[in-house]
């Protein structure tokens, strides 16, 4: 039986086609030095033989295995060993695979939970798991988000005791409610010398030691208590990325806050400073 014509050289889309990749990888690989670039034909076009073709499979195989072409053009060069490749790919994989693993964990508490709660750490979701359906509002998820991000996983569960307290007392929910709106009005048609700023600085002091009464009332301080003793477990919960320091990450959270709102805040942490030095019960939920 005759064999088909065996071509002693062949064109850049052919060599592509064989080593399963594309002529733009090749020619990728002549820009980093990677693959010598070969001869061109009588028709200025590149021409790859037999060597040329063993590289360039050899480059497919690492590559599909996951080395790095900075690796695999060490490897050639021999200036590393493939031992140091491979173990800087295995850490590679093992880190992608915890990744991947996070990920499936997420997507579980999203399908259980049934609700963006879902998506906070494992801490909050299960510390609001048992809330009935809708007494979890909105803005107090964005909150959450928020606290999370800024404070981490610990944050966002102590600020949990306020929604769990807010879903179980309707009059502190109403006063809540009642200050949002309030503090919603400090636009920027109010001067922040308004005496009313003052007075409802005053009453978010007053609402805040309310509920952080019914948090010491309700016992959620003790089972607070356990998870802060446990904090070196949930250590590891948190991104890389966000690992920045508390100030450095509320410095790049934007809020449209008009001067008297400003002004309102600094009034709140003010008098609730005042408060604690005089020995005041320390609202934590503020």
């Amino acid at each position: 039986m005759p064999l088909p014509a065996i071509p002693r050289r062949v064109k850049i889309g052919d060599a592509a086609a064989f080593a399963g990749t594309t002529p733009r990888a090749i020619r990728h690989y002549h820009a980093i030095g990677l693959l010598a670039e070969p001869e061109r034909g009588s028709d200025d076009r590149r021409r790859y033989g037999y060597d040329d073709m063993i590289r360039l499979l050899w480059i497919r195989r690492m590559a599909d295995a996951g080395i790095s072409l900075d690796d695999i053009h060490a490897a050639f060069q021999g200036t590393t060993s493939i031992e140091q490749s491979l173990a800087r790919l295995e850490k590679s994989l093992a880190s992608k695979a915890a990744a991947i693993e996070a990920q499936r964990a997420a997507v579980n508490r999203l399908r259980e939970v049934g609700s963006p709660l879902g998506l906070l750490s494992p801490l909050v979701t299960g510390r609001l798991h048992d809330l009935p359906p809708g007494a979890l509002r909105s803005a107090d998820l964005d909150t959450l988000l928020v606290t999370e991000r800024i404070f981490g996983p610990l944050g966002a569960a102590t600020q949990a005791d306020r929604f769990i307290v807010l879903a179980n007392h309707p009059e502190l929910r109403a006063e809540e409610d009642r200050l949002t709106e309030a503090e919603a009005a400090l636009d920027d048609t109010m001067s922040p010398d308004d005496p009313r700023i003052e007075d409802l600085a005053a009453q978010r002091c007053d609402h805040e030691t309310a509920l952080a009464a019914a948090i010491e009332r309700s016992g959620l301080e003790e089972a607070l208590n356990v998870l802060l003793d446990r904090e070196d477990e949930h250590a590891d919960e948190e991104e890389d990325g966000a690992r920045m320091s508390v100030m450095e990450a509320i410095g790049k959270m934007p809020y449209d806050f008009s001067p008297a709102r400003v002004r309102y805040e600094e009034r709140v942490i003010e008098l609730f400073h005042s408060a604690d030095q005089d020995g005041d019960p320390d609202p934590r939920t503020c």
